[in-house]
């Protein structure tokens, strides 16, 4: 009698994964994503799932550092006070720190302003068998420039480059740029974190009245939020034309940042089962090597309780 195979991790979180990704197959409108999805899970039910994820993504960086032949690059895009921070923070707790690296990205310096778009990126990438975390990444690049100009013409470039189809063009190079990350042993995993406009109002309130939070906040937060309805546009076209099969977009509803990290564990963890991580064998010399030293540190101990006589 023939056993059913055992159900994947993948196939137990695809409800959590499925509704929110777009692979550029079919059309996307932004504003058919619920800001405030919960997966008909209450909160209880969420951590118990956020829990399970970690284990699982704790287990799975173990074996992806030994195996040493896959990376993984996670990058997180969203407006301020999305979750960006707390999300990295609650589901990456746990994680040995040696083959995981988060990479913050601030306002180009003017080095890097001295080269092109990619070029801090690409040095911030994740080395073979590591985890790589973009918080912000080289799509601010195709949002924040195209907002405001005025960071795009810091940029240097010579002007007859800077043409209306500038935009096209980079999500043209961003693309083919994460094909050539997959066709060499790269995951890119990537989330776009959608909160309603009256949630990050909230939160923001909720920061002026947290001392340990009142650092994050600025006035220029309320200059962007004013800029609300012209990122929501660019995001919706960021995603529309830079999600592919190799590199898909996972537009997270994030009005309950513990649903946001349902969601995000849940692709973390089946992309990397999907990769059948092992650690990697001992060959036969080397097994003999370790029958030489276990009878070596056995004679040791051996030694230390006839001394101890």
């Amino acid at each position: 009698m023939n056993k059913k195979p055992a159900k994947t991790l993948a196939a137990e979180l695809a409800k959590f994964i499925t509704p929110f990704r777009y692979d550029g197959s079919g059309k996307f409108h932004l504003k058919e994503h619920k800001t405030n999805e919960k997966g008909d899970l209450d909160k209880d039910e969420g951590q118990k799932i956020l829990e399970a994820n970690k284990k699982h993504l704790a287990d799975f960086q173990e074996r992806l550092y030994a195996q040493d032949r896959w990376s993984v690059l996670i990058i997180f895009q969203g407006m301020d006070a999305s979750g960006k921070d707390s999300a990295i923070k609650a589901l990456f707790e746990g994680i040995n720190p040696q083959g995981c690296e988060v990479t913050a990205f601030k306002q180009p310096t003017s080095h890097e302003l001295d080269h092109d778009f990619l070029w801090r990126h690409v040095v911030a990438l994740p080395a073979r068998g590591h985890i790589g975390i973009f918080n912000r990444s080289h799509y601010e690049e195709c949002l924040v420039t195209r907002v405001h100009p005025e960071i795009l013409a810091k940029e240097k470039l010579p002007p007859g480059l800077v043409t209306k189809n500038i935009w096209r063009e980079r999500f043209e190079d961003i693309s083919a740029f994460e094909r050539y990350l997959a066709r060499n042993g790269t995951v890119v995993l990537k989330f776009f974190l959608n909160i309603s406009r009256e949630e990050q109002r909230q939160r923001f309130l909720d920061r002026l009245e947290d001392r340990s939070k009142q650092w994050k906040f600025s006035m220029d937060d309320i200059k962007e939020r004013a800029l609300w309805p012209r990122y929501q546009a660019v995001y919706q076209d960021i995603v529309r034309h830079t999600a592919t099969t190799h590199a898909p977009w996972y537009v997270v509803p994030a009005d309950h940042k513990w649903f946001a990290r349902v969601v995000i564990g849940s692709v973390m963890v089946a992309a990397l089962e999907r990769l059948d991580l092992r650690f990697p064998r001992a060959d036969r010399a080397s097994l003999g090597e370790f029958e030489a030293v276990r009878e070596a540190l056995e004679r040791e101990a051996k030694g230390g309780s006839r001394r101890a006589k």
